[in-house]
């Protein structure tokens, strides 16, 4: 005999439950990020196994989500927005367990660079770290309130972590050019901008979900096709 399909206020709850969850896992991916840095800045040698432990919360909190999309998709059928809410709930939890990865490799470096003589602040570094964690916020405010627009704003923020990325990364290379008992500490900074980078790089894949879930259109790799070949 088939299972009856639950009915629809059960569903709805269960995809607020997902969307919770959702926020809940995008905060403490943040709250990752920040510790992370402040480790950095601070030379704290307890921060990296904070973030570790933390980390291992947000996988589980991935698997439990997953769980319960398999779940819904079993005992419901949903229509197409709902399925377009589930996708992409799928999707971003998926990028944001990176951020978390992401914010461990930077807590790695971070304990690696106590081992060298500290480097002067490089502002630039402070301010993609500031700006990727305002893009997550923004992203997952726009998935909340169904936002395109706001959305649209993380996707084109991203062009301003590329910029300092390059700008960091000059200012790094000078700095080992110039001191040899830089270079240790430098290839460390690369690497933690790299994972700044790549943070700002998934929080823009959550922002090009919201614009599918909103309007039902990829843009995914849109700007690319229509820069045509370099």
């Amino acid at each position: 005999m088939t299972e009856p399909h639950r009915p629809r206020g059960s569903f709805d709850t269960e995809l607020n439950r997902l969307q919770q969850m959702l926020l809940d896992m995008a905060g403490r991916a943040e709250e990752l990020v920040r510790i992370a840095m402040d480790g950095l800045s601070e030379r704290d040698p307890l921060v990296p196994l904070r973030v570790r432990r933390a980390d291992d919360r947000l996988n589980a909190l991935e698997v439990e989500l997953d769980e319960r999309v398999l779940e819904l998709l079993a005992l419901q059928q949903p229509i197409a927005t709902d399925l377009r809410l589930v996708f992409v709930a799928l999707k971003a939890s998926n990028d944001i367990e990176r951020i978390g990865d992401h914010a461990v490799n930077i807590a790695n470096a971070s304990e690696r660079m106590t081992r060298y003589p500290p480097m002067p602040d490089i502002l630039e570094i402070a301010e993609i770290s500031g700006q990727v964690r305002q893009m997550m916020r923004k992203a997952l405010d726009a998935m909340v309130n169904r936002d395109a627009e706001t959305a649209r704003e993380v996707i084109a923020e991203d062009d301003r972590v590329d910029d300092l990325r390059w700008s960091a990364f000059r200012i790094i290379v000078s700095y080992m050019l110039e001191q040899p008992r830089y270079i240790g500490p430098g290839l460390e900074l690369i690497l933690v901008v790299q994972n700044l980078e790549r943070i700002g790089d998934l929080t823009t894949n959550i922002a090009e979900d919201v614009v599918f879930l909103v309007e039902g259109t990829s843009i995914k790799h849109a700007a690319n096709k229509a820069a045509g070949p370099g």
